[in-house]
């Protein structure tokens, strides 16, 4: 191999490791900022769950989420096929008990490619009313307590 060529090939290799680097360096970085700061699992929701807050998180969803989420929270709205990255299942009940509400707040405040920062486009208030909206998608059977039997009532012969 001729002396330009081994430079040419060094040079191109050179910029190919850079390159690299660079794109670790960077998804490192996406991947540290949208997972939670400890100080995000320490941050408390200061809007209690009332009908009222819903029902104002319910309106801020469908104007704001659905398209991607989906009208269930499932993460299957009309433009989901479209996106690089799947759009977050609120159906999941595991998932969601594992979450935080500030880490919710958190990852609605600032976003992460595909999905926009929220924070110039929605208040603190309902950003918070849109955790409490969120989190009525993981509700389940399980969730609900089974009825009452009396000591008196005789099992079932059914």
């Amino acid at each position: 191999m001729a002396p330009a060529q081994k430079k040419s090939k060094s040079a191109a290799i050179a910029a190919l490791i850079a390159a690299l680097i660079i794109v670790i360096v960077v998804l490192g970085y996406a991947l540290t900022r949208w997972s939670t700061i400890e100080k995000t699992r320490k941050l408390k929701n200061p809007v209690p769950a009332t009908p009222t807050a819903l029902a104002e998180g319910k309106q801020i969803y469908q104007q704001h989420c659905q398209r991607c989420h989906g009208p269930k929270g499932d993460g299957h709205g009309e433009k989901a096929p479209s996106l690089s990255v799947a759009p977050g299942d609120f159906t999941d009940a595991t998932k969601m008990r594992r979450q935080a509400d500030g880490e919710l707040y958190w990852q609605i405040t600032y976003g992460r490619l595909p999905m926009p920062a929220f924070k110039d486009k929605v208040d603190e208030n309902g950003r918070w009313e849109l955790v409490d909206y969120i989190r009525t998608f993981a509700v389940t059977r399980s969730h609900v307590k089974p009825a009452a039997v009396s000591k008196n009532s005789a099992p079932s012969t059914k």
